[in-house]
């Protein structure tokens, strides 16, 4: 098992990443919780519900089920659960555990953030995807206008990371997990890059999986140790997340999963790394890997002027500017804000280019 500590201004959090940690849950919570609540989805319920609550019996023990997808981060699923929870008889010393992937901790932790103030919350995450959004502390349910609006800087307890659970991925949340740990690596460590480039990541074993989520993390945790509440260098953690969060508003939720999303705003932001500071060889390399492992690049039509103005509902904006993450080089990021002109070219440019590159 790998273990390592988040440290924040007020308080510190340790994270377990290790295999079948699921039936030795116990010892990693306290046992003076008053009750608890597990918060799933119905595919996780499937697999790992019966074993989080046997492991629990020593507890007055609540779960409450929701669909999978970005759909349920909304303020009635929200509310529901508030609901559900108060019936339930939960109080200030109870705990909630979020039992899933970054929709279910992000709702849980909403949900915990904002119960009678704050109670204690703690994450279980259950895909590759989840290995990012259960470390620093962000919470939110989506707002109509744009994703991840209303929320809250609100630290878990711990994380408690199994990756016994992976077992069950299919290749869909495979690729949309790594594109965050491919996000990660170009951000900071161009070694980690290089060599993720040479994984087939259908083909991992669990020693291979456990050091690529072990590293992605680390770097993860450097950042949001050094700016935990995004005043500075946490913004770099948003590369190609500002197109991304926009298309899956524009297709509609769960049309691409979260990484599928993030793949595409990745290129997007490299392809203009490579127009500001002239090096497209990481675009070109990139693009060549997505399409190794099938991500989908290829997307209906889009109305541009109403991708931007999605964008520009993003919480990066700076005085109704798009503010991108970009490139120098691989490690080497960058912020920079472009003109509403501007970035429709941008984009205009970048899906013809796309398309270009995936005919090849």
């Amino acid at each position: 098992m790998k273990q390592m500590l988040i440290k924040s201004k007020t308080t510190s959090y340790p994270i377990y990443l290790g295999t079948d940690l699921l039936k030795r849950l116990e010892q990693y919570i306290n046992p003076s919780y008053t009750s608890v609540l597990v918060i799933t989805d119905q595919t996780v319920a499937t697999y790992y519900l019966d074993d989080v609550m046997n492991a629990l019996k020593q507890f007055s023990v609540h779960h409450i089920v929701i669909e999978p997808g970005e759909q349920s981060k909304s303020i009635e699923q929200f509310y529901d659960i508030h609901t559900k929870a108060l019936s339930f008889g939960l109080d200030r010393h109870s705990l909630i555990i979020a039992l899933g992937g970054g929709v279910v901790g992000d709702l849980a932790g909403f949900v915990a953030a904002t119960f009678m103030r704050g109670i204690d919350f703690i994450q279980i995450p259950t895909t590759i995807l989840a290995h990012d959004s259960s470390v620093g502390g962000k919470v939110a349910i989506n707002h109509h206008l744009g994703k991840n609006l209303i929320g809250q800087f609100y630290v878990p307890k711990a994380v408690i990371y199994d990756v016994a659970t992976l077992r069950t991925l299919d290749k869909r949340e495979i690729r949309s997990g790594y594109a965050e740990i491919i996000k990660e690596a170009l951000i900071s460590d161009e070694a980690f890059f290089n060599d993720l480039l040479l994984t087939n990541i259908y083909q991992t074993d669990a020693k291979t999986q456990v050091n690529h989520l072990y590293h992605g993390m680390r770097i993860k945790a450097s950042i949001v140790q050094q700016d935990e509440r995004e005043q500075n260098i946490r913004r770099y953690l948003n590369f190609g997340h500002t197109l991304a969060h926009a298309l899956e508003q524009q297709l509609g939720y769960g049309q691409l999963t979260h990484g599928e999303a993030v793949a595409i705003g990745l290129l997007f932001a490299l392809y203009i790394s490579a127009n500001e500071y002239g090096n497209k060889h990481t675009y070109l390399v990139l693009l060549d890997w997505f399409k190794k492992h099938d991500y989908p690049l290829m997307i209906p039509k889009i109305n541009v002027n109403d991708l931007l103005n999605r964008m520009k509902v993003d919480k990066k904006v700076v005085n109704r500017h798009i503010q991108m993450v970009l490139l120098k080089s691989v490690g080497q990021p960058e912020l920079k804000c472009f003109t509403d002109r501007e970035m429709v070219e941008y984009i205009t440019s970048f899906f013809s280019e796309l398309m270009k590159g995936i005919d090849k």
